[in-house]
């Protein structure tokens, strides 16, 4: 059973910086797509971007040249580096994983994110 542990949220004020991690276990990950999702008030959940199993990665334009993608695959661990961080950005971000030979998805139980001065 594959469970998804999120850590890294909390409040920080605008322009600054938080790195949000997911530690995945359950599986070997080298197959899977890592991820992040978000959700504001309100909204609907969106993606904030994610790595493919061979490294190529997708953003939201929201957030493109301010967070960075990464993942350690040894680690099974996926990180989101976020910077210049905006009070647009406030939202509980979800870790999502994706099983591609399948499209098998998971989730976290979610982080909350706040920017505010």
């Amino acid at each position: 059973q594959v469970h998804l542990v999120e850590s890294g949220g909390g409040l920080v004020q605008p322009g600054g910086s938080l790195r949000l991690s997911c530690a995945a276990f359950g599986s070997i990950f080298s197959r899977y797509t890592m991820g992040w999702y978000r959700q504001a008030p309100g909204k609907q959940r969106e993606l904030v971007a994610d790595m493919t199993s061979g490294g190529s990665t997708n953003y939201a334009d929201s957030v493109k040249g301010r967070f960075t993608i990464s993942r350690d695959n040894a680690k099974n661990t996926v990180y989101l580096q976020m910077n210049s961080l905006k009070p647009e950005d406030t939202a509980v971000y979800y870790c999502n994983v994706v099983y591609r030979p399948t499209n098998t998805a998971y989730w976290g139980q979610g982080t909350q994110v706040t920017v505010s001065s």
